[in-house]
């Protein structure tokens, strides 16, 4: 499938939510052509000197589900991830909005969160209650679903780059999981 390719310096996976502000005349082509495939939220790679290729592989594609003018006058425009994918090629168009040819890849299977890992709900629960714009974004939050929770998990830490691609690119959740434990455990 052919998506448009917005860069970003943060990820969003699927089922998060992420206010965009769009102000370049190359986005607003994106939004307008968006329908209803969306466009992709790809992670800007820093180390590639390439700048038509400064992506990292592994993104999100999104469907708007809300916009507005903004106090500023620009476009606010929400989105939700729906689903990993893999950029196989990409392409430049003269106005500079980057597409791709992307693969879908395929979902993280569902399970609830185990016992053990209930700490990590707790304290992503705890973020939320320390940042309530963020936590509106989600109103009924799946705390017991084990995908849900390590996705916002990993769009919040600020782990490296390379690193969540990595996790991002799994067939399952393990690595993640494991991975956020050991961190919010050595930080608690």
């Amino acid at each position: 499938m052919q998506l448009a390719l917005f860069p970003l310096s943060a990820h969003l996976l699927p089922g998060g939510i992420m206010p965009l502000r769009i102000f370049e005349p190359r986005y607003q082509r994106m939004i307008a052509q968006a329908g209803d495939l969306g466009f992709a939220l790809c992670m800007v790679d820093p180390r590639q000197p390439d700048a038509l290729r400064n992506m990292f592989p592994v993104a999100t594609r999104v469907t708007i589900i809300d916009f507005d003018t903004l106090p500023d006058g620009l476009l606010g425009v929400t989105v939700q991830g729906i689903e990993r994918v893999q950029i196989e090629d990409l392409w430049q168009a003269p106005d500079g909005l980057r597409s791709g040819e992307v693969t879908p890849l395929p979902a993280w299977p569902a399970h609830p969160l185990p016992p053990a890992q209930q700490p990590l709900a707790d304290a992503l629960r705890a973020v939320f209650a320390d940042y309530p714009d963020y936590a509106a974004l989600y109103q009924q939050p799946p705390w017991q679903d084990a995908n849900w929770v390590a996705q916002r998990w990993l769009e919040v830490l600020p782990i490296p780059v390379a690193q969540k691609q990595l996790l991002l690119a799994a067939s399952d959740n393990r690595a993640a999981l494991t991975l956020l434990q050991r961190v919010l455990v050595a930080n608690h």
